[in-house]
Parts: C-alpha cells; structure tokens; sequence
C-alpha cells in the first residue's frame, strides 16, 4: 500500500489511517445510526485485520473510552508495525466531556497513554481542542507542556487537532502534524492544507465522510486527491468496509 511521509516528522503513513473511536465508546455520538461495542475478541481481530489490510496508521485518545487500553492490549505485540498517534486535553466519563489543559494534566495524560498503549514512545501526540483553539493555544500550558515531552523523547511528534480555520492556522507554527476536519461538504481548511504543505506539515484528515453521512469511496477519493493531505482517519467495525475504502482509493495519488 502507497505509504506518504508524514511532513517532517519521518514517519510514513498509509493513506487511510484506522480511527479507534468505536472499539471502545458509543455514547455521544455523531453517526447517524447508534452501534454496540465489540467485545474483546472482535475488538481484538478487528485492530489486527486492519493492520494485515496494510493500514499502519491508528489513531485513538483518551476521549475514546476503553479504545487506548484496547489498541494497547490487542497490538503491542506488533507495535513495529504501525504509527501510533493519540491526544491530550480531553477525557469523557460517565457520558461527559471535561477538558483540562493544564500542565499536569497533559503530563499526566500522556503518562497514562503510554502505559494504556503499552509502549515506550507515542509517535504523535495532538492537543484534543474543546474548539477554543486560539485561547488553547495562546493562554493555556497545552503548547508549551506537549514540546517539553517531545523533547524528553516521549512523544516523536506534537500536533494539534482543531475545530477552526484561525485555530489550525496558527498551530502551523509549532505542530509537525495538524489534524482537521476537511470533506465534500466542508472545504473551509483548503487554504490551511495548502500552507501546511509548503510548511512540510502533515495533514491528517478527520471525519473525511461527514461522521458517516457521505458515499465513502467519492469522499475519499475527494479527501485524498487534494494536494497536501497525508491521510485520512475512518472509523469502522466492519473490516468489509474497510478493505472496500482501501480499494477505492488504491490508485489516487500514484
């Protein structure tokens, strides 16, 4: 599977990367059809099916419920194998979002990242924006904390994953990789995508089929034609649709 450099980080990642939101939360949701969690078994072949498709891109957080602890489990035998990105900023229990972006917090989290995904580094850590982003940025210790960890060698990357044009603009400053929201029904970041690329920023996209309400092969295709984007991130539980998304897409970019 055609792999492309994740701007200057030096990673290389598949141009669909799998999105483990679903492996380990339903509730609070934005599909447009509810879905129970996978138990372990399915939970378990699902993240291994998708690595023997040739997907070596997984991308989860700690928002996700259980989906860290289960990427951890059920892949750290092969964590060779695959680019590892989570977040920082944001934690969902009992069905509520609570947002904390102070140094501690940040530490604290990626601490526990690590021992949840059972590894020794994240290969790229993004700031989980509450869509406050320029306030995230310029006001908290979210910025400064994530660098001081890169430079410890506990995260190989530090990106920003935001909600508004103004937000990721601003982070080209300082993230290796920006993760955004960019699909047939929302062109807003073309101008951000276009400055990232002649910056050598990854672009990571985010909800590249509109949380399940766009055609998945178009909408790939449309996502992945546009220069500047590395890849995009699609959650699924069903492996069929994967490989379908993969085949979809084979060609774009050769």
């Amino acid at each position: 599977m055609l792999r492309s450099p994740l701007g200057r980080t030096g990673l290389h990642v598949s141009r669909i990367g799998f999105g483990a939101f679903k492996i380990g939360r339903n509730q609070k949701v934005k599909y447009p059809t509810g879905y129970d969690l996978p138990d372990d078994t399915a939970a378990d072949r699902l993240l291994n099916e998708v690595l023997d498709l040739g997907v070596n891109h997984v991308d989860t957080a700690p928002a996700y419920g259980c989906s860290e602890e289960r990427v951890g489990r059920f892949l750290a035998h092969r964590r060779d194998e695959f680019v590892l990105s989570t977040k920082i900023g944001e934690e969902f229990e009992n069905g509520v979002s609570r947002y904390d972006f102070s140094a501690a917090a940040i530490r604290n989290s990626v601490a526990r990242s690590l021992a949840r995904l059972r590894t020794d580094v994240l290969d790229v850590v993004f700031v989980h924006s509450d869509g406050n982003d320029l306030e995230i940025q310029q006001s908290s210790d979210a910025v400064g904390t994530l660098l001081s960890l890169k430079a410890k060698g506990l995260l190989r990357a530090a990106g920003f994953s935001g909600k508004s044009v103004a937000g990721c603009r601003a982070a080209l400053a300082w993230a290796d990789v920006l993760m955004l929201e960019y699909h047939l029904g929302d062109t807003s970041m073309e101008s951000v995508i276009a400055e990232a690329a002649r910056r050598n920023i990854g672009v990571v996209v985010k909800k590249p089929l509109a949380a399940g309400h766009l055609e998945p092969a178009e909408a790939l295709r449309f996502v992945l034609g546009r220069e500047g984007v590395t890849n995009a991130v699609v959650g699924t539980l069903n492996v069929e649709h994967l490989r379908s998304n993969l085949e979809a897409v084979a060609t774009v970019g050769d």
